[in-house]
Order: structure tokens, then C-alpha cells, then sequence
């Protein structure tokens, strides 16, 4: 059917094409050869116009911002009768008038742009009416205001009425052809495929509805919908279609052409031709503000440099096999070779022809049918392909239905592994279920490889993933996943209140019983969630939310759930901006070290001080370690603090070791883990000179909890054994405290703040806990440090415990300057000053 109805249209074009040259030329007159040119000002009345000088041939002018006024051979209208028509070439002006001079007088027609909705013709012409014969006529005078150059204008023809009338028909006809082919083909790939179009066939519907739109502008049939399209604004808008269509076509050939069959300099090189073409056709119509000869000539020359980049990749492509190249060549060879005439044309070479005109039009209807069998075969190719790659498709899926399933399996719980619980949260997303994501780490895990083996730890993992199943066996749609080592995750699809309900069964897990080699263990939980779409819209975020909620859960103590904050969020982007600051913090010197003092609470004697980081960040003020913490936490940056850190406590020892006695400085795992950790400390403290008993290191149990616990344990044994006092901070808020005081070389145990503050109240306090500190810490010969203490009260009940040393407000808040007192004593419980010693240099502080 295709071919029966291209080959109709290919006869009706060829039969118009075939007379239309040979009307015009045998019934128009054409005055633009020899008509000569004069400037005049905006002004000139009509006798100064026909006694003005004009020049002729090359020296005639073509442009100017006055009035350009041409001179037309009178001599060559004496066979036409009355009523004939002056065809006048579109072009860019302000203003056009015709002046007409008989026997009897001048008649003078003066027309604006907007007037020229009555004055258009078919075949991209201005249509003028002249009632005078042509034997009367003793001269004829065309002038433009502001006209952009008469090297643009094709021609300028006197014709009879009867005769302009006939070359009109011609053109409708071939107008009506035209469009009724584009439609017709614009329709056709239309509904040739109806899913996800090709890019070849995307650009070819931009370029057939391009072409169809430059044809009915060209030729001015648009104007039967918009009257005001002629004239200059046609002229203005068919360079932006000229150009769009230069770049869609271009485009399309080299999206149609078979992958891999052209190099790839000479695509990039096409399309760049193709980007240039529809930039110059807008530079093109701006010729108000660019000059319009030389963008003109810029633009043919990309039509040019276009058409030589498709004939050497079509010859390549024959070459190398294309079969699509062969529908590309029958359809653009035809529209090429009309191209490269109008080309010469319009740069002069050949002289003006209708036939060039009219072929152009005809050859894009050609072309539009061509490719679009072009793309039906490719679609056909496509097809074929298709049906391959989904036969293979089938084989590929029954081949690898079990291997899908091992790899979304975790092979010891059980349970869904990361990517089956990302395909399943995936499908969620999908169809927009509202789901919660529980994230759910195992506390101790390390503990429980380390004191049972692996074995132990793989049971706890094991009885962790059967009690989440339980849990959330009682929801409909729950799925439970491990997703990491110790990490576990739940999807919870449904309302609220099923988050609610797998909340309350998780919460019942916390210290549920499960056994290993006859010994009994319980289950401790860290937990975080979220909830799609409230708290997040992609599994990325949902996860990094439910990270920072269990993030949180942890900070706050683990065996906890903790349910995403946005204000969460928002800590972390600080934390991260913190991270990025801290390398020009540090080149700055914005880190500081504020120092508290410790003194003896039986006598209340100084005995030494505390390091505690600041940070004087520029914007936020002067910030203490919990604001920035993960900054010291980070691998590369943040041990680069500690070091800073160190290297400042150590040059305070060295220039005020004498009133400063043993000093504190807190250390992470990061600085103590590795082989040579210890060995880096020992050699900073003999690099100043400085005595190992001058230090005293501060760490957390977290810091042991550590995977590198090994090498940090070895790195404390030998500072410990090197003279360097070791002391546990925080005491008491752990979990495996008692066993890390025997394993540790511990000289100092710190009571956390915590149950400092607790330790006068009557009911509900923490006396006891704290006594039995003190009795612990005592009895194993440590020296036992209070934090935090804030009142007098306070400072005597630990006292009367046997508590040795303390630090808080009360005996001085940290400070970048040493308290003004007597230098500390020589041993740390031994009393020396009075109370009202101390007092003394509080208040000078």
C-alpha cells in the first residue's frame, strides 16, 4: 500500500514540475536584472525620486537604513495590458513604496509590513496591482526603507493578471500535494509505534513537521490561517525553520544510520554542523541586530558544509554494509542536489529559476515518503531483534530463576540478603505503598566471637534473625533481611499502627534469653526507622534516615529504637559541613585546648589538668567535641585532630610542666591502633624532652569495643609499662566495664558526670552506684576521679565515699589559661593545700 501511494505522488509532482518552469518564464517579465539603485532620504518627494542619480551594476547599492530606491526597465511593460501585476521577491524592510509614472502624473502605493495581509501571492511573492497599461508607463520605481540587502531578493517580475493567476494555480497545486504528503507521513509515524519512540524517529517527526512548517511559510499559504505571516516576518521566521530543519535532518541520519557503522569524529562532526545550522537560523533572523548578508552566507554555508559530512558518511556506509543508508540516499539525493542549487543561487552562481523553487518542495515530499519507509523497515529490523533478544530473554530467565533466588538469600539466617530486601523495598516505592524501614544493628556482636568463637557469634545471628521473623510474622506483607554483619532490616508495609505493633514486638526482644554451649545470653538491639513517603520518597534517603535514628539509638545507650528526626538530618549536614572545614580549621590554628583542673578532694589541692578540645569556628562560635564529634571520628581528618591535639597538650607540658603536673589528654582508636601507635607517642613525649609519667591518656570503653582492640590493648601496655598513666573515662555507663578494668593496665577510673549529679538526691539517686565504685576502684588499687562536680555538697559526699580526685565547675570550668596557684604536688592524693587555697585560685581564674 505504501509503495502504490508513493509512487501516485511521485507522478502528480513529477507532471507539476514538469510545466511550472516553462509558465513562468514565457509570461513574466523580469525587472531585477537590470534595475539600478539611489539612496535617498526618508523624505524625498516623488519628482526628487525620478530625477535622482542611480547607479547600475556593481556599483549600485543594496543596503542602507534610508530609503533604497530602484529604478525598473519602463521600456519592457509596453505589452502588458491593464491591470497587471508587479510580483516582488519577500525580503526584511520597514516600509515599501511603488512609484508609477504616466503621461497623466505619479501615483505613489506605500505600504507598511502590517499592511501586506492583501498584497501576498503564492510562491513566496508580494503581489502588487498596477492599474495603468504598460505602453503608458515612463517609469517604475521600487523603494524599501531600511531593507536588509537586494542580494538577498530572488526577483521582481511584471506579469499579466491572467498569467500570475495560472502560476498561483500551479502552486496551490504543488502546495496542496506537499502538505497533503507531510500530513499524511506525520500521521503515518504517528501511530506506527506507540510505546517508547527511537530517537530516529523522534528527530524525523521534528523534521517532517519543520519542513511542512517552512512550506506553507515559504510559500505563504500560512497566511490563509494568519493573514500578517508575509512579508518580513515570513522572511524572519523561515530562516529559524531553515535552520531547524537543516538540524533535524541532520540529526536523524546519523540517529537512523546503524550503531557503529560510522566513525565517530564524523558523527561528532555532523552534529555539530546540525547545532550550528539551528543557531545560524536564528542568528539569521536577527537582522535588526546582526548583519543579515553575512549571517545569509553563513548559513548556506553550513547547508553546504552539511551536505558534504551526509555524502562522505553515506559512502562510508555503503561501504561498510548499511541497509538503511540505501533508503536514506534515494530519499535526501534528490533534496540535496535541489539544495546545492538553491545554494549556487543564492550566492550568485546560477541565475534565478522558478524550477529551483518549486523542486525544493517537491523533493521534500519525496524525501518525507522515502524515510518514512526508511523507518518502517528499521522498525522491522527492530522487531526481529526484538523477538531474538526476548527468545534468549526466556532461556536467560529459566536459567537463572535459581541462581535470582540463592543470591537474594542470606545463606546463614535465612532470611532475604541487601539485594533481595532492596528489590523488595524497590517494589514498594513502585507502586507507592507506604511502607516503615526498621534498621536494626546487634548489640556485641564482637563480645559474642570473642568469648564464645564464631561459632557463637553465627548462633546470635541466627537466634537474632528467627526472633525478627517472629516479630514480624504477626504483620501482613513484613519481610525481614540481613543486609550486613551484625545489621538486620524489616519492611513494614501498612499504616501507622503497623509500625507501631512491629515497634512493641521489637521492643519485647530487648533481653530476651537465647543459649549457646549451655550457657544462657541475651539479646540486646539497636534500632532506627523510618517511613515512606513521609520521611523520604527514595530508598537511598529512606535508608540514611533510618541510619541516623539508629545512629541515635546507639549514642543514646543502644538497646533502644529510636524513630527518624528530621532535626537528625539536619546534625548530620552539620557534622559533614564541620568535616569539610576542619582541614582549613586546622591550617587556621581555629583548634584549641581549654584546661580543666584536677584536683585532690581530701585536701582539694591541685594535681592537674584535663585537655579538652575547642574549636573557635569562625561562623558558630566557640564549639565544644559533641557538636563536632563525627569530625574526630572521620579516618583521615580526624586523626589528623588527635595529632594536632596531642602535639598542643605536649607543648603546654613543655613550657608550664611545672605548674601543670601530669596532664589528661583523650585519645581515640584511630591513635592507638597499628603496630607503631605507641611507639609515636612515646617518641613526640622524649621530642620534647618530656617525662611519660607527664601524660596521662583518657579513653572509653567504646574505644576498646573497637575492631583494632587487639593492637590498641598492645599500644596501652606499652605506654603503661613506658610510664604513662592510662585511665578509663566514663566508667560506668558500659556494658563490659568490669571486664575491660581486669584485661586493661588501668591506673585511673573516671565516674561519669551522670551519677555525679545524682549523688544528693534522696530518692532515685545514685549514691549507691557511685559507692560502689569507688569500693571497686579502691579495692583494685585504682585511683578513682569524679566528674562533673558542681556544688559543695557534691565535693563532700564523694569525699566521705573515699573518692581521691575530682574535676567540675566548682574547682574551675576549662580554660585556654592555667589557674593562678601554687605549683600541683608531687603525688596526686597526698594533701598539701587547704581549702581556702583552692578558693584562691578559683577565684583568680
Amino acid at each position: 500500500m505504501v509503495s502504490k501511494f508513493s509512487k501516485f505522488w511521485l507522478a502528480l509532482l513529477l507532471l507539476c514540475l514538469g510545466f511550472a518552469p516553462q509558465a513562468a518564464s514565457a509570461t513574466g517579465i523580469d525587472l531585477r536584472q537590470l534595475a539600478c539603485t539611489a539612496v535617498l532620504a526618508d523624505t524625498a518627494p516623488d519628482h526628487a525620486v525620478m530625477s535622482a542619480r542611480y547607479r547600475c551594476g556593481d556599483e549600485a547599492a543594496t543596503a542602507t537604513p534610508d530609503w533604497l530606491w530602484l529604478r525598473l526597465d519602463a521600456t519592457r511593460l509596453r505589452h502588458l495590458p491593464a491591470n497587471w501585476t508587479l510580483l516582488v521577491d519577500q525580503t526584511r524592510f520597514d516600509r515599501i513604496a511603488i512609484i508609477v509614472a504616466t503621461r497623466s502624473g505619479t501615483v505613489r502605493h506605500a505600504h507598511l509590513p502590517s499592511d501586506l495581509d492583501r498584497h501576498w501571492t503564492p510562491g513566496g511573492l508580494l503581489n502588487f496591482s498596477i492599474q495603468s497599461p504598460g505602453r503608458d508607463i515612463q517609469g517604475l520605481y521600487l523603494g524599501f526603507r531600511n531593507i536588509d540587502d537586494l542580494t538577498l531578493m530572488r526577483k521582481i517580475v511584471a506579469a499579466p493578471s491572467s498569467a500570475a493567476a495560472a502560476n498561483d494555480a500551479k502552486w496551490l497545486l504543488l502546495m496542496g500535494l506537499f502538505t497533503g504528503i507531510l500530513l499524511s507521513a506525520l500521521l503515518y509515524n504517528l501511530v506506527i509505534h506507540t510505546g517508547q519512540r527511537p530517537a530516529f524517529q523522534r528527530w524525523y517527526l521534528l523534521w517532517v513537521s519543520v519542513a511542512l512548517a517552512y512550506g506553507l511559510v515559504w510559500t505563504n499559504m500560512a497566511a490563509f490561517v494568519v493573514p500578517g505571516l508575509v512579508g518580513p516576518s515570513a522572511v524572519r521566521l523561515d530562516f529559524v525553520l531553515v535552520g531547524l530543519m537543516v538540524a533535524a535532518g541532520n540529526m536523524f541520519f546519523f540517529a537512523v544510520i546503524e550503531q557503529g557503522v560510522l566513525p565517530r569524529r564524523l558523527v561528532l562532526a555532523g552534529r555539530s554542523l546540525a547545532a550550528a545550522g539551528a543557531v545560524l537560523g536564528f542568528m539569521a533572523a536577527a537582522d535588526r541586530w546582526l548583519p543579515a548578508v553575512l549571517t545569509d552566507r553563513l548559513l548556506n554555508y553550513v547547508i553546504a558544509g552539511t551536505a558534504l559530512v551526509v555524502a562522505a558518511s553515506c559512502w562510508i556506509a555503503v561501504r561498510r554494509g548499511s541497509r538503511v543508508v540505501w533508503f536514506y540516499m534515494v530519499g535526501w539525493g534528490p533534496v540535496i542536489c535541489v539544495f546545492l542549487a538553491r545554494l549556487a543561487r543564492n550566492l550568485g552562481f546560477v541565475p534565478q529559476n522558478d524550477l529551483v523553487d518549486m523542486g525544493t518542495f517537491a523533493t521534500l515530499a519525496f524525501e518525507a515518503l522515502v524515510l518514512s519507509l526508511a523507518i518502517a523497515d528499521r522498525f522491522r529490523l527492530i522487531r526481529q531483534e526484538l523477538d531474538v533478544a526476548r527468545q534468549r530473554r526466556e532461556i536467560d530467565i529459566a536459567e537463572a530463576k535459581t541462581l535470582r533466588l540463592a543470591a537474594h538469600t542470606d545463606f546463614l539466617t535465612g532470611l532475604a540478603n541487601r539485594a533481595g530486601f532492596q528489590d523488595s523495598a524497590h517494589a514498594l516505592i513502585s507502586s507507592r505503598t507506604p511502607f516503615s524501614l526498621f534498621l536494626i544493628d546487634v548489640d556485641f556482636l564482637k563480645d559474642a566471637n570473642d568469648q564464645l568463637g564464631h561459632d557463637g557469634g553465627d548462633a546470635l545471628l541466627r537466634a537474632v534473625g528467627l526472633a525478627l521473623s517472629g516479630a514480624a510474622e504477626q504483620l501482613p506483607g513484613a519481610r525481614v533481611a540481613r543486609i550486613g554483619g551484625d545489621e538486620f532490616a524489616i519492611l513494614c508495609p501498612g499504616h501507622q499502627a503497623s509500625e507501631e505493633a512491629l515497634a512493641e514486638g521489637l521492643a519485647a526482644l530487648q533481653g530476651e534469653t537465647w543459649r549457646h554451649a549451655d550457657q544462657n545470653r541475651t539479646i540486646s538491639l539497636s534500632i532506627g526507622s523510618a517511613r515512606y513517603p513521609d520521611d523520604a520518597d527514595a530508598l537511598d534517603l529512606m535508608v540514611q534516615n533510618a541510619d541516623l535514628a539508629l545512629y541515635t539509638a546507639k549514642r543514646l545507650g543502644r538497646a533502644r529504637h529510636c524513630r527518624y528526626d528530621p532535626l537528625q538530618r539536619a546534625l548530620r549536614d552539620l557534622q559533614v559541613e564541620f568535616t569539610g572545614d576542619a582541614d582549613a580549621a586546622l591550617e587556621r590554628g581555629e583548634f584549641q585546648l581549654y584546661l580543666q583542673p584536677i584536683v585532690s578532694l581530701a585536701t582539694e589541692s591541685l594535681c592537674g589538668y584535663e585537655a579538652l578540645l575547642r574549636w573557635n569556628h569562625p561562623r558558630h562560635g566557640l564549639m565544644t567535641p559533641d557538636r563536632f564529634a563525627d569530625v574526630l571520628v572521620a579516618e583521615r581528618i580526624g586523626l589528623r585532630i588527635q595529632e594536632h591535639v596531642l602535639e598542643l597538650a605536649l607543648l603546654q607540658l613543655r613550657e608550664h610542666g611545672d605548674r601543670i603536673g601530669v596532664l589528661s589528654v583523650n585519645f581515640t582508636s584511630a591513635q592507638l591502633a597499628g603496630p607503631r601507635a605507641a611507639k609515636r607517642v612515646l617518641d613526640r613525649l622524649a621530642h620534647h624532652g618530656l617525662p611519660a609519667s607527664s601524660l596521662c591518656v583518657e579513653i572509653t570503653e567504646g574505644v576498646m569495643l573497637d575492631r583494632a582492640s587487639d593492637s590498641i590493648l598492645a599500644n596501652l601496655r606499652m605506654l603503661h609499662d613506658a610510664g604513662v598513666c592510662i585511665a578509663l573515662d566514663d566508667f560506668g555507663t558500659g556494658y563490659a566495664s568490669l571486664v575491660h578494668l581486669r584485661q586493661l593496665p588501668v591506673d585511673r577510673i573516671k565516674i561519669d558526670r551522670s551519677f555525679v549529679a545524682g549523688i544528693d538526691q534522696a530518692n532515685g539517686g545514685t549514691m549507691a552506684i557511685v559507692r560502689a565504685i569507688v569500693g571497686l576502684g579502691r579495692g583494685l588499687g585504682k585511683v578513682v576521679v569524679a566528674e562533673g562536680i558542681e556544688t559543695e555538697a557534691q565535693g563532700l559526699r564523694l569525699r566521705q565515699l573515699g573518692c581521691q580526685l575530682g574535676q567540675g565547675y566548682l574547682y574551675g570550668r576549662p580554660s585556654p589559661r592555667l589557674l593562678q596557684s601554687d605549683a600541683p604536688s608531687a603525688a596526686e592524693v597526698r594533701p598539701r593545700n587547704t581549702a581556702g587555697q583552692v578558693r584562691s585560685f578559683v577565684v583568680a581564674h
